[in-house]
């Protein structure tokens, strides 16, 4: 006799509608996108400027009051080409995720490189290289979120 499953296993998606408090730090982080500008937050106690801004260091746990516009370019510390689709992508495929690390500051900021064909990876590794200058390039329509920088752009 053939042994049969307890159970059944159905597969689906789930969407759960949410709402997020930003609090006063995110907000201002958030509102500076939309006016095309990137707020960092400065450590008193370190002296480190840590983007997105921070309500505390984390290096130091001190709480951090300090806010400053930062510079819109920097350098490539790593990069990565995703051809292929996940769900909770930032935008679809093919895109470049990168990690810059804005000039004046101190941490490493994530976000995306563009403005020139990623459909040919071989031209891709030609263009992109860690070290390389980049420059935020803004969406025409803010909405007060990460995306409102559309993606860095190499310097040329």
């Amino acid at each position: 006799m053939e042994k049969r499953a307890e159970y059944d296993v159905i597969t689906d998606e789930v969407a759960i509608p949410y709402e997020v408090a930003y609090g006063p730090t995110w907000t201002r982080f958030f509102e500076g996108l939309k006016n095309e500008k990137i707020y960092g937050s400065k450590c008193e106690k370190c002296n480190r400027i840590l983007v997105p801004a921070r309500s505390y260091c984390p290096r130091c746990f001190v709480e951090i009051k300090n806010f400053i516009e930062v510079d819109q370019e920097g350098t490539v510390i790593s990069w990565v080409l995703t051809e292929y689709e996940y769900f909770g992508m930032p935008t679809k495929p093919p895109f470049i995720g990168a990690l810059i690390r804005l000039d004046g500051t101190d941490v490493n900021f994530l976000h995306l490189i563009g403005g020139f064909d990623l459909s040919d990876p071989d031209n891709v590794r030609k263009r992109v290289k860690n070290g390389m200058k980049v420059k935020a390039l803004w969406n025409d329509d803010k909405k007060g979120t990460i995306m409102d920088i559309k993606y860095f752009t190499p310097v040329k």
